[in-house]
Order: C-alpha cells, then sequence, then structure tokens
C-alpha cells in the first residue's frame, strides 16, 4: 500500500515512474529487517552509485532542523561537501555498530584508507525506536548493516521495514516512506527523490492533503520523535545550492503538523549524482555543471512536496504493531477503516 493508494497525493508536480527515490538512475535501497519478540528494529541502506563511493564522491549536505540526534559522519560532510560511503539508516544504540561496518566494508575495497589515505566518512542517521522495540538489547549488528547493503535494489518495501520497523509517526504506525518528482530541465527529464525515516509528531497533529486532521488514536504525547529524510537528484547542484534544497524538506514535515519539538532529533541530507568527484582526479581542475540559481525554486517546490508524500507514504505502507511490553502502534488504514 502506497500514499496514492490511499488517495493520499501531495503537491502539483508529477511523480517519477516508482514514486521513489530510486527513481533518480543509480540509486537503490535495500532493508534488514528484525521482527521478533520484542526485538522491532532493522537497517534500511540507500546506494547512490552502483560503483565505490570512497573512489567516486558525490556531492552532499546536510542540514539539522533540530538537533537532538545521535548521527554520525554529517560534520565532515559538510566541510567536504561530499558522501563516500552508503547511507545506513537505524536506530539510535546502532549508528556504531553501523559505522564500523561502512568502514569495514569501505577498507575491504580500497585497503590503501587510514594508512597511504586519509580515513573514510561513514555516514549513519538514526531514531529511537525504543516505544515498540527493545533497544537496551542493542540486537542489530554490523552482518545486518551489510545484508541491507547487499539487499539494495531500486524497487523497495516502505512501511515497517528495515529502520522503520519499530519507528513511531504522530502517534500512529510510522517507518519508511519515499516518493519523487519528475523535473523537466533544458528538455530533459530529471528527477528529485525523497525517502523518510519518519518516528516523529505530535498524536493528534497529523494533517492529511486537503486538510483533514486525524484525530489521537491514544492519549497524546509530548513531541519527542525524529525524522531522517534524504533527497536524491540526478540535477547537477553544487554543495550550498544541497543544503538549500535539504532545508525545505522541514517545510514537507511541516505540512504535515510537525513542529520540531525540543527532544526531535529531525535531519535532511541531500545529494547529487551529478558532478562525481573522483579520490585521486587526473587533473588540478574539474569541470562541473550547475543549476542554474533562477531555477531553484523548481527543486525547492520539488523537496517540500516529495518530503510529505514520502512521510505519508510510510503511514500508509506501516501496518499495525505490538511491541515490547504490550506496546501498540495502530495504523493509519486502520483509523481510516473505521
Amino acid at each position: 500500500m502506497r500514499a496514492r493508494d490511499l488517495g493520499l497525493a501531495c503537491g502539483s508536480l508529477t511523480p517519477g515512474a516508482r514514486n521513489s527515490i530510486a527513481d533518480v538512475p543509480g540509486v537503490g535501497v535495500g532493508h534488514t529487517t528484525l521482527n521478533e519478540g520484542d526485538i522491532h528494529s532493522g537497517v534500511t541502506a540507500i546506494v547512490p552509485h552502483a560503483g565505490d563511493l570512497f573512489r567516486d564522491k558525490l556531492p552532499a549536505a546536510a542540514v539539522v532542523l533540530n538537533g537532538f540526534g545521535k548521527s554520525i559522519g554529517l560534520m565532515q560532510l559538510n566541510e567536504l561537501g561530499t558522501l563516500e560511503t552508503p547511507i545506513l539508516l537505524s536506530n539510535t544504540f546502532a549508528v556504531g555498530t553501523c559505522a564500523n561496518a561502512l568502514i569495514r566494508r569501505a577498507i575491504a575495497g580500497n585497503p590503501e584508507i587510514g594508512r597511504r589515505s586519509g580515513t573514510v566518512n561513514p555516514v549513519v542517521l538514526e531514531c529511537n525506536d525504543g516505544y515498540l522495540n527493545d533497544i537496551q538489547a542493542m540486537a542489530v549488528t554490523e552482518a545486518h548493516a551489510c545484508a541491507a547493503i547487499e539487499a539494495v535494489r531500486a524497487d523497495f518495501a516502505v512501511g515497517n521495514v528495515g529502520a522503520g520497523t519499530g519507528m513511531s509517526c504522530f502517534g500512529l504506525k510510522g517507518g519508511i516512506g519515499s516518493a519523487s518528482r519528475r523535473l523537466r530541465l533544458d528538455e530533459r527529464n530529471h528527477h528529485l527523490g525523497v525517502l523518510v525515516l519518519a518516528n516523529f509528531g505530535n498524536a493528534g497533529d497529523l494533517v492529511l492533503p486537503g486538510g483533514r486532521r486525524i484525530p489521537a488514536a491514544a492519549p497524546g504525547e509530548p513531541e519527542a520523535g525524529s525524522c531522517v529524510a534524504v533527497i536524491g537528484t540526478d540535477i547537477p547542484l553544487e554543495h550550498r545550492q544541497l543544503r538549500r534544497v535539504a532545508a525545505r524538506a522541514g517545510v514537507g514535515l511541516a505540512w504535515c503538523g510537525a513542529f520540531w519539538g525540543a527532544g526531535s532529533g529531525d535531519i535532511a541530507l541531500a545529494f547529487t549524482t551529478a558532478n562525481p568527484v573522483p579520490q585521486r582526479p587526473d587533473t588540478s581542475l574539474l569541470s562541473q555543471r550547475v543549476l542554474a540559481e533562477p531555477c531553484i525554486d523548481l527543486l525547492f517546490r520539488a523537496a517540500a512536496e516529495a518530503t510529505e508524500e514520502a512521510v505519508f507514504d510510510a503511514l500508509a505502507a506501516a501496518d499495525t504493531v505490538a511491541g515490547r511490553n504490550g506496546h501498540r502502534r495502530i495504523s493509519l488504514r486502520e483509523i481510516l477503516s473505521r
């Protein structure tokens, strides 16, 4: 079940064929899902291209909307403006484990890392799934992280899978969602896609397209969740432009009813598959194309629309879950069917 199957289309721009981040050529997503007993967690991997990201880095930028979070790799990513590993999403206590998996994977493909060259910058983002998942069990392993990368493909599941298995959103069952927009520039089609890990929002604050509000399914709790939005595009952008596009994910979250509470970790990361940056360039000067600044409003709208729809996508696909200690999150589908 996707957002549009429930009539939850957003905005005016046209989606891509898959209506997911994988509409950006070369981008794939994979999951490892842990769903047994009190464990409701996992790992989601976003791989921007099929090559070696350490050897062929991609321009990237991140924006922290509210910094109650434990992510790793964002400081160097913003300092150097490049992404050099797959992006892993998981729960808060799995960040170090997932980072180790990315480091070992990069070293296996590039034995010079940390010896004849600099080290590698693993990028891992997280949300706290502790309401439904026994997060203290620290069940996610490096093998789970590697399996998510190995499972990467263009057609992938959404809802309570991978990193989204134990997540909550507006008091309902949250998880992984994705959406995209097709953009026409210089007589060519391009795409901007978003994947969200939706684990945020006060119960009763969710606003559906058209303005309908979903009442709280259970007594409300303070907004203390998080949302990670990963934006990919094949439009050539430089680091400053990517930061500006990433910030517009916040518009999409706000349209859903979020206000980024004090205990919420809301982070957006954007990358472009255009203009790859070689680890060992053959020349001192590199040729790059870049979007003309007067056209950037189109990308701002696309990022906002696709982020909003990706949140609804996570809610539409997620199933009702009974988690640890009898905790329960009801699916949006179940609410709408009443």
